[in-house]
């Protein structure tokens, strides 16, 4: 007999859990009864957007999934990709936007606890860590604060844990004045052979709770995560987790010393919805039931009810089945990193799902309907209007004046600030920190040569432009910023940030954007291993800009051979790998000298991408070159500004001074620099590679000089530069 815990079942009840009322009808007729308050939770946790991706999920099978080198694609904890030499780098990405908004310290920090055990579930030690990061205006009130809590969050979590943050993005735009996003990143090594799965098997084996104790923190924090927020934001603090990084470190140390035993059949770990999404999704994989007693689960709280066990999202939790031979081996294990261990369950094999406290049965639903039969909208789309023409750009604009803007100010300036507050070089493999195109970390074991390359990218402005071009550019971006490097791009990992999905014009930008995301990895060769969506991510009916974030991974053959953006030596010629700039609508320029918001995205050329990717990378390989950026935001003239504050060195360039050479944002282009000795050679590849190439001038001296039009001292520059970050903070401290 199923014991209700005394909550009644109202219509208002169903609305607070995100059920409506065509899926309160569904469950209805799925279990052929009222569910209890329990069941209610559960029903409420596996169909909210967030574990569910309801509105998603018919989009998401468009997107490419497969490759040579991957071994698991979407549906794990994370994806796996080959390296090589038995070794395999596991990597997601996902968001922690609402409760980052609510309580940044607390929700930038279990961001990042969260995507770490995604990785070390998979069997993986992490090495590598990133984060993307979108505020609201500078000058709006809640701003600094905000900025501070989460970088703070970020850092404190992240360097008590003891995984480097190599890369990374921070933006701001007044369209994240009500919903900031906080998507974190981690990566980890493991071997082809030791890669652990969540799926049960057996029947009548021990389910085990593993890490810390459960508590009322994140009840009902992906149900929370799954709706637009009103005037009742404070009201939700409570569902925000609390995260203890020493004791996720405990928990590291354990799961891997305990797989290295060969007691754990599956792991999941508990995340969003906790007990009960790590219960359901480790049981419907294996088509097994599960058996949970709740009297067993370990708690910190007093009289816990059924509904709070099941839906709360606690910190740095796993769930495991487990070789019941193993048992005492286990056990010790967890004893010793001073973890709870718990059997609270076993497998069975009636694909029930099953919760018993107090000796009466709670919950018992059928297993696979909490996932198989989730709602899945085909949401209306309208169609998408296209953005403002590009008017007339004013004849009279100062070159140099609009160069100093855009690399001083809140969107181009250094992000020093934020990654100096994260460690980047713990562990001592790191060998290109924040700052550049990509993150590099070296790849202990095989012959010690090898590295892995890592980036993040996307261009909100193009993609509410132009959903499908942006989408295109967001991966290319992240795979230019790889090749940049000299890595060979693998797969990648997205984080799709979206306003609320039953609003036609913001389904359609979705859906145009996935699209878009689907041709580009298609044509580079840069599946999709893992991701997350986050909808709803509107305040009082003002949505943020759309912001599907890539996260990419490239591997070199030979770290040694790795290439920096700085200039490095007096005479050597620099040259740009592309087109010469044209295209200024939505560009950065427009946006931050003109303060206009106009025009198409611009167009991305996958197969000029490709050809232009390689080529980049054929010559890094061969030595040839000394320096390699990519081009983005800001175009030739921030590229080169850039490259000159990295090294400390100026250069003289050869170029039309027109503010579409100066500051267009054509895309598939490269600037490179190599020894004089190599330019023939260098040239005749391109040549041979229809790769189009042009000498831009050489490094040398102490300014950057497009001519009699722009000449700016190298340390004007960097001062420009370095400065907006701390400046700003420093103005809250003061206040």
């Amino acid at each position: 007999m199923l014991k209700n815990i005394d909550i009644e079942i109202t219509k208002d009840l169903i609305a607070e859990h995100g059920i409506n009322d065509e899926e309160y009808a569904k469950i209805l007729e799925l279990i052929g009864r009222e569910p209890t308050y329990t069941e209610l939770g559960i029903f409420s946790a596996m169909w909210n957007e967030h574990c569910s991706y309801k509105s998603s999920k018919i989009w998401l099978k468009t997107l490419p999934t497969k490759g040579d080198r991957v071994i698991h694609g979407p549906g794990e904890n994370a994806g796996v990709v080959d390296i090589g030499d038995g070794q395999a780098v596991a990597f997601k990405m996902e968001s922690h936007n609402h409760p980052s908004y609510i309580e940044p310290y607390q929700g930038a920090a279990t961001g990042v606890g969260g995507i770490l055990r995604d990785v070390f579930t998979m069997g993986a030690r992490p090495i590598a860590a990133m984060n993307a990061l979108r505020f609201g205006a500078p000058e709006h009130e809640k701003t600094r604060h905000l900025v501070s809590g989460v970088v703070e969050g970020i850092g404190g979590y992240g360097n008590s844990f003891g995984v480097p943050t190599v890369g990374g993005e921070v933006e701001f735009d007044p369209r994240y004045n009500g919903n900031i996003l906080v998507n974190a990143f981690a990566a980890g090594l493991l071997d082809t052979d030791k890669i652990f799965l969540c799926a049960a098997k057996g029947v009548g084996l021990p389910i085990v709770y593993l890490g810390a104790k459960t508590g009322r923190d994140g009840v009902g924090g992906a149900t929370m995560a799954s709706a637009e927020f009103g005037d009742d934001i404070d009201e939700k603090r409570p569902t925000v987790q609390v995260g203890d990084p020493f004791t996720e470190k405990c928990l590291l140390e354990a799961c891997l010393e305990l797989m290295a035993t060969g007691a754990v059949i599956a792991i999941q770990d508990m995340g969003a919805a906790g007990l009960t999404c790590s219960a359901v999704e480790m049981g419907a994989q294996g088509n097994l039931g599960v058996e949970l007693n709740l009297n067993d689960v370990p708690t910190r709280e007093e009289n816990m009810t059924p509904y709070e066990m099941m839906l709360s999202e606690s910190q740095e939790r796993m769930l495991m089945v487990l070789d019941p031979e193993k048992e005492d081996i286990a056990k010790a294990v967890f004893e010793k990193w001073e973890l709870d261990f718990a059997i609270v369950g076993k497998t069975t094999d009636d694909l029930r799902f099953r919760c018993i406290y107090d000796g009466m049965e709670v919950a018992n639903l059928p297993i696979k309907d909490l996932g198989d039969e989730a709602p899945e909208y085909d949401r209306p789309r309208s169609e998408y209007p296209a953005p403002p023409a590009l008017g007339d750009i004013p004849a009279d604009i100062d070159p140099a004046a609009s160069l100093m803007t855009l690399i001083g100010n809140a969107n181009g300036a250094s992000r020093r600030w934020v990654w100096e507050q994260y460690d980047t070089l713990i562990q001592g493999n790191s060998v290109q920190i924040p700052g550049g195109d990509a993150g590099v970390v070296r790849v202990e074991g095989a012959d010690g040569k090898k590295a892995l390359a890592f980036s993040v990218d996307v261009t909100p402005r193009y993609c509410e432009a132009n959903p499908r071009e942006g989408g295109k550019q967001a991966v290319a971006e992240c795979w230019r910023n790889l090749s940049a490097v000299g890595a060979l791009p693998l797969a990648s990992t997205d984080n799709l940030n979206f306003g609320n999905p039953e609003k036609p014009e913001i389904m359609e930008q979705f859906a145009q954007s996935i699209l878009g995301i689907g041709d580009a990895c298609r044509a580079l060769d840069f599946p999709i291993v893992s991701g997350n969506v986050s909808l709803y991510n509107e305040t009082n009916g003002i949505g943020i800009l759309p912001t599907p974030a890539i996260g990419g991974v490239g591997l070199m053959a030979d770290w040694s051979k790795m290439m920096t953006q700085s200039f490095k030596n007096e005479g050597d010629v620099i040259l740009l790998i592309g087109k010469n700039g044209t295209h200024l609508g939505q560009s950065a320029f427009l946006r931050d000298c003109l303060g206009r918001i106009e025009g198409d995205a611009p167009k991305v050329d996958l197969d000029e991408e490709a050809k232009n990717g390689a080529f980049v990378r054929g010559l890094i390989d061969a030595e040839l070159l000394t320096a390699s950026h990519d081009l983005s935001d800001g175009g030739l003239a921030v590229a080169l500004a850039e490259m000159s504050i990295a090294g400390n060195l100026g250069a003289t360039i050869n170029v039309s001074t027109d503010l579409q050479t100066l500051f267009g944002e054509d895309q598939a282009r490269y600037c490179i620099t190599a020894n004089s000795a190599n330019i023939d050679s260098i040239l005749a590849r391109a040549s041979e590679q229809n790769v189009t190439i042009v000498q831009l001038g050489t490094v040398g001296g102490d300014r950057l000089m497009f001519g009699d039009a722009l000449s700016l001292k190298v340390t004007d520059m960097r001062v420009a530069h370095e400065s907006w970050f701390p400046d700003y903070m420093t103005a809250e401290a003061a206040q």
